[in-house]
């Protein structure tokens, strides 16, 4: 067994399975979190868009001021302009939170559509290794998904985005809650 550097930042692995009972905590937290999202679809897409309205604005601020730090940089105005189209993207998604949840759900639609016909072409590219199946499955999955998105759209937008983040919160949760049971096997 070779020591750890605990100056890298890396963990023991006795420390990791110690803390076993905090990952399933927090995948039951998870999991709550989840399940309040899905019983509130509605609050759940306006919470997503807002949370993203702010993280735009911030995000722009900071390219914003950044820029000022680079005013002898020749990209300085483009740059400049960017966090402030930034800005105001944010600031619109937050004042019509309905059209940007809007806007959201079809993007979702269509990259999750184009997310599946990529993985069809390189499945199908791909016939002569082992595997190529499941990502051409996949792909067709993802492809219908996306369709049955845009068929909905623009009436899920009110419920779709919170739905895909319950799904999330669901997921993440149940594996973190297995990893760690998994970790208090190992220990």
């Amino acid at each position: 067994m070779t020591p750890i550097d605990r100056s890298q930042g890396v963990a023991p692995a006795g420390d990791v399975h110690a803390a076993w009972g905090w990952f399933v905590a927090l995948g039951a937290a998870f999991i709550i979190l989840g399940l309040i999202a899905g019983s509130h679809l509605l609050l759940a897409t306006m919470v997503t868009v807002y949370y993203l309205g702010a993280s735009m604005m911030v995000a722009g601020a900071l390219q914003v001021a950044q820029s000022f730090r680079l005013t002898r940089w020749t990209g300085f105005l483009l740059w400049l302009l960017s966090g402030i189209l930034y800005v105001i993207a944010g600031v619109m998604t937050l004042m019509n939170p309905t059209l940007a949840s809007s806007v959201l759900t079809l993007l979702l639609a269509l990259f999750t559509a184009a997310s599946g016909i990529m993985r069809i072409w390189l499945g199908a590219g791909a016939m002569s290794e082992r595997g190529w199946g499941w990502v051409v499955a996949s792909g067709i999955l993802s492809t219908a998904v996306g369709l049955i998105f845009l068929l909905g759209w623009p009436v899920n937008s009110s419920w779709l985005l919170g739905l895909v983040l319950s799904v999330d919160l669901i997921f993440q949760g149940g594996t973190l809650a297995g990893l760690g049971f998994r970790l208090r096997s190992e220990t």
